[in-house]
């Protein structure tokens, strides 16, 4: 539903050599709008405003699409009371969900004929239908439909529908980037609402997204067992968490969780540290220690960083996931231990088989119910609530009342790939946190790393609004130009400016006037 192919795209652009200079003044403004740092719903209640006092477009509405459900539901609305509604569109119900749906833009001459207006605001109920026509585009973001544009217009008023189209499609493409990141806010306020229906009440780690879904039914499901789990994933997604998670939900939460970073043991301590060792067993043993997996008894033992042990470990710990028990360094008797093992490793384990650098009976041992941890950048807008989760945190650690992230720092967060995952978003809120002497975390408050990639997006977006501005002066000035038969000074006073900014944008813009001289000439003679 959301996906809109590269064809599909190019066949509603809009033909900006169709717009009038009021058309091309309103854009201007609407540019204006976005390019100021305020609230999101605020810049789009505005730019419905500018639609209906420039455009003689009333009643818009923007409508933003829950990618996980697929539905599409309003979210602001110019000259409509949405305030207490909750108006909702499946996919291909009404015009505004069958826009979602396939996105293409619709519009409809009469309102009184269109069987499938469904008018839920119920704002058209007291109003002559036959008197207005109605207007609905996609809003398209990196090639997804991620909302709806729609508006009203007094039918007489329409004297083309395409042309009326154009505009509008232009206005979605400007909104797009805006309207996208107000989606992501949205939903995750609505998401917010339900934090922890939908999984076990201890749960620690915080995600919405699909893959993290799937990763919190795998917790649920192997939670009440004592079955064996390898948890993998990238340095910094949690794995930690999922393991403390899987403890809790399980019959053995009242007992220990212990936990052993294998990479931070040295070798010749492996043994000692994870079965014990009894007095003067070796070199400055001076008492009896137990080991951590006699520690675990009766509950957890979280092995991180498993596929960091050496062979000589490795055949150790084999040893005792299949006997279930041991002997401590320099002791006779033999420890029994009821322990659940839950290992986690950021390497990839089958490979390491295959180089042999870890065996293969450790890994079948081990890897009984893998769980897969996706990194952040493949989680959506789990960065934001996260990021709104370390803010709160931090707020209330360093005593500030940091309420929420300007729309340009959202955009770094969206489109940086978070190589240290969730510990890295962690580690950047809370040097944002500290440096901030506002209610608001802005680029300036971030990592140097970020603040590059902030420079590299609004260069590329000035960019692109640029050109688009650019080519609507071109279509303007030719149009005019051709009026004239390539008379500069009658060209400025058409479009109400001076001669000399005229011939400034021709010789920027690369035009010849002379060409339209010839132009009118041939036509002239033609006839």
């Amino acid at each position: 539903m959301s996906k809109v192919s590269k064809k599909i795209f190019i066949e509603v652009e809009p033909n900006l050599s169709i717009h009038s200079y009021e058309e091309l003044a309103a854009l201007h403004t609407i540019s204006k709008i976005l390019a100021q740092p305020a609230d999101l719903r605020d810049q789009l209640e505005q730019i419905l405003q500018e639609m209906s006092s420039r455009l003689g477009m009333e009643r818009g509405m923007i409508s933003l699409l829950d990618r996980e459900k697929k539905e599409v539901w309003l979210d602001v609305a110019h000259d409509v009371n949405i305030e207490g509604l909750d108006v909702t569109y499946k996919p291909g119900e009404g015009i505004t969900g069958e826009v979602a749906q396939t996105g293409r833009p619709m519009a409809v001459a009469n309102l009184g004929h269109a069987t499938h207006f469904l008018d839920r605001t119920g704002a058209r109920r007291h109003l002559n239908r036959s008197e207005l026509a109605f207007l609905c585009v996609p809003i398209i973001y990196d090639d997804h439909v991620v909302g709806v544009l729609s508006a009203d217009k007094v039918a007489r008023e329409v004297k083309n529908l395409d042309k009326e189209l154009a505009i509008l499609s232009s206005v979605a493409e400007l909104m797009a980037k805006a309207v996208h990141i107000r989606a992501l806010e949205e939903e995750n306020r609505r998401l917010k609402k339900i934090v922890g229906s939908n999984r076990p009440p201890s749960m620690e780690t915080i995600g919405h997204s699909k893959p993290m879904q799937e990763v919190f039914g795998l917790v649920a499901q192997v939670a009440d067992s004592n079955t064996t789990v390898l948890i993998s994933g990238e340095t910094g997604t949690g794995k930690e968490l999922i393991a403390r998670a899987i403890h809790l939900n399980s019959p053995r939460h009242n007992g220990p969780i212990v936990q052993v970073n294998c990479a931070a043991i040295p070798d010749t301590l492996i043994e000692s540290e994870l079965f014990g060792h009894e007095r003067g067993a070796f070199t400055g043993a001076l008492q009896q220690r137990r080991g951590r997996f006699e520690e675990a008894n009766g509950g957890t033992i979280f092995l991180d960083e498993v596929g960091e042990l050496s062979a000589a470990a490795q055949v150790k710990l084999l040893r005792v996931l299949q006997e279930k028990r041991f002997q401590p360094l320099g002791s006779s008797r033999v420890v029994n231990v009821n322990v659940r093992i839950i290992a986690a490793t950021n390497r990839n384990l089958e490979q390491d088989i295959l180089s042999e650098r870890f065996r293969a009976d450790l890994f079948y041992r081990l890897n009984v119910f893998p769980i897969y941890l996706p990194p952040l950048r493949e989680r959506g807008s789990d960065v934001i609530l996260l990021a709104d989760h370390f803010i709160l945190k931090y707020s209330k650690e360093m005593g500030k009342n940091i309420k929420r992230i300007s729309t340009a720092a959202i955009e770094v967060f969206l489109s940086h790939k978070w190589p240290g995952n969730v510990r890295e978003l962690e580690n950047c809120i809370e040097r944002a946190v500290l440096l901030s002497n506002s209610d608001t975390i802005e680029c300036m408050h971030l990592p140097p790393s970020l603040q590059a990639k902030e420079k590299e997006l609004d260069k590329k977006e000035r960019g692109k609004l640029s050109s688009v501005v650019e080519a609507q002066e071109r279509s303007l000035i030719i149009d005019a130009l051709e009026e004239v038969a390539g008379n500069q000074t009658k060209a400025a006073k058409m479009l109400g400016t001076t001669k000399r900014i005229m011939q400034y944008k021709i010789a920027k813009l690369g035009i010849d006037p002379k060409f339209f001289r010839k132009k009118n000439k041939y036509a002239h003679a033609a006839e």
